[in-house]
């Protein structure tokens, strides 16, 4: 789908128009701007919620430090990404996606530890492959981006996708490495840690629309796009997080064969 750049009247803003005029006429309704005072207002259960832990003793300490990271890091990374897009510049993006990758594939090791050198190689080659060919797709053949690295969504996307192949990858790693402590049969255990790693992206795809409606279908319906656009763009984040936990959870597998027999065969 090709894109237009509209600015406001007074150049302080861009946003991304859709070029056709159904998309377009489902943009008209502006986004409510949430000024600092209004985000304050959102901390007043926070507070009461912190009493309440507070009042029964069951400490603050942890719930304060969860909630100061947060804001924290939200508020860096909004920093990050306004300079990152308004770069434009290629080579940046490109750089970006790397940090984004090596770090899920350390992340995803994390649920087996003492194997996490030994499987890290595989871990990085199953996410770029099955996450990268993925993302790919979806923004240069599906969305036609203009230019290639488009930010807004390039970014955004990304982490869709490395985040749930991170995720799938994780699952299946923990369960192989404790089926091949239990039994010796590779093909069980492969079998196994791949319907494992599936089970969240599955129910994900059952419940969506139902029981939970998606961050990205909400975030765009709140800046005014159509539901019927909205619903849209879910479906292929759907079909996009689906691919990707399957392909890079298969390559996994497949790699750690030969990666895990010393490990498991004594």
């Amino acid at each position: 789908m090709p894109f237009l750049w509209a600015g406001d009247p007074e150049g302080c803003s861009i946003i991304l128009l859709p070029a056709n005029k159904e998309s377009r006429s489902s943009m008209e309704n502006p986004v409510i701007t949430l000024s600092l005072p209004q985000l304050a207002l959102a901390f007043i259960p926070v507070a009461v919620t912190l009493l309440i832990l507070f009042r029964w003793s069951f400490g603050t300490g942890n719930a304060v430090y969860a909630l100061g990271r947060m804001l924290v890091q939200l508020l860096l990374i909004g920093y990050v990404l306004a300079w990152i897009f308004g770069a434009e510049n290629g080579m940046l993006i490109l750089m970006v996606l790397a940090i984004m990758l090596l770090a899920s594939s350390w992340i995803a090791m994390g649920t087996v530890k003492e194997q996490r050198r030994t499987l890290l190689g595989a871990s990085l080659i199953s996410i770029t492959i099955g996450g990268g060919l993925t993302l790919a797709l979806i923004t240069q053949v599906v969305l036609q981006m203009q230019p290639w690295y488009l930010p807004r969504y390039m970014i955004p996307l990304a982490g869709m996708v490395f985040a749930n192949a991170m995720t799938a990858v994780s699952l299946a790693a923990e369960r192989l490495s404790a089926e091949l402590q239990h039994q010796p049969d590779w093909e069980k255990a492969r079998l196994t840690a791949y319907q494992a790693a599936m089970i969240p992206v599955i129910n994900s795809l059952f419940a969506v629309g139902l029981v939970s409606l998606p961050g990205m279908m909400t975030g765009q319906i709140l800046s005014g796009v159509s539901p019927l656009i909205a619903a849209r763009y879910q479906i292929m984040v759907m079909c996009m997080i689906f691919a990707s936990a399957g392909i890079s959870t298969a390559i996994f597998l497949a790699l750690c064969r030969d990666r895990l027999r010393p490990h498991t065969s004594g």
